[in-house]
């Protein structure tokens, strides 16, 4: 018997995303991971409420966002120790007791401010009762945070379509009346759908996409929708290996805290009276994170196969011809 190499291995690409949301959190890697995505969101997150750690809580939306959120305080909490120090030494020698056990007493806020009531995952329900089980999913902690004083910062595994969001989870949240709700994702934005099992296979779903579209039309530049569409509909007759992912088009003319802020400014009901504020992970702090899994499809649209790149560009020429072009 002897043994014959058939194939060259191809890249290895073991999903990030799955070690974001599905994978059991009790395992030892996978906790330590999720840890870390949190523990990466401080600087941004710290933009977000002006640095006011006096005036802000810090919770998380359940279940499976729980271990960001302990890296987070991890994060939060090492910071303030470094502020408690230079606040300290600039006090000098004759620093006075009352003054130094003021700062001493300062702390990182956190409450459980979310409760599920149930275990159910909405982002895998239908999406016609989505919005209906989160309102009965969830509910909040009355009289944890200050109204209309105290920001919240809320972190979640990811934000895939937002109509959760808006539908329900913020409307909930806004019961306490916080003066900002900062939404904060431990995983970066999820741009392109995925082949590889998980029904995530309409871009238009994304609200990434959707918040690319609309600053595509805020800026007068809707040709590069219309370029994307005629460059999938050339690639339909070439052989699936030499497709490119012309998708990046959307996306390539802003940053991602430019389609952050879109996407604050479309999450946001009229019914909500608190500032919105949405915080991603980077894709650059996901692979820190999760080092072993570099499949990250998902947020930069590399996919592993030759046919996930020619089926987004399919996706987007359905988008085209069933969506958009109605609204022209």
């Amino acid at each position: 018997m002897r043994l014959v190499q058939i194939m060259e291995p191809k890249k290895y690409s073991a999903c990030s995303f799955e070690r974001i949301y599905f994978s059991r959190g009790s395992d030892k890697d996978i906790y330590q991971e999720r840890k870390a995505l949190g523990r990466q969101l401080l600087h941004p997150i710290l933009k977000a409420i002006d640095g006011d750690l006096k005036h802000t809580v810090f919770s998380f939306i359940p279940n499976t966002a729980e271990a960001a959120f302990y890296g987070m305080l991890e994060g939060f909490n090492e910071y303030l120790n470094e502020q408690k120090l230079k606040r300290i030494r600039r006090l000098g020698v004759h620093a006075e007791e009352k003054e130094l056990l003021e700062i001493l007493s300062e702390r990182i806020r956190s409450e459980k401010v979310a409760w599920k009531d149930i275990k159910m995952r909405t982002f895998i329900t239908e999406g016609n009762s989505r919005n209906d089980l989160a309102a009965h999913v969830y509910d909040v902690t009355y009289g944890c945070l200050t109204p209309y004083v105290d920001n919240l910062v809320i972190i979640d595994d990811s934000i895939v379509r937002g109509t959760t969001l808006r539908e329900s989870i913020l409307r909930i949240l806004d019961r306490l009346h916080p003066k900002k709700i900062v939404v904060v994702s431990s995983s970066p934005q999820i741009r392109y759908p995925d082949y590889y099992g998980i029904d995530m296979s309409h871009v238009e779903e994304f609200i990434a996409f959707r918040a690319a579209i609309e600053l595509l039309k805020d800026n007068g530049l809707e040709s590069i929708i219309d370029k994307t569409y005629l460059k999938c509909k050339e690639q339909q007759e070439r052989p699936k290996e030499e497709a490119v992912n012309h998708v990046k088009e959307i996306y390539r003319p802003f940053t991602a805290e430019q389609i952050s802020e879109k996407m604050a400014v479309m999450l946001h009901a009229q019914e909500v009276k608190a500032d919105i504020a949405i915080v991603y992970q980077t894709l650059e702090g996901l692979h820190h994170a999760c080092p072993d899994h570099p499949g990250d499809w998902y947020f930069s649209g590399n996919y592993p196969t030759p046919g996930g790149t020619k089926r987004v560009n399919n996706a987007f020429i359905d988008y085209y011809e069933n969506e958009y072009i109605k609204t022209k």
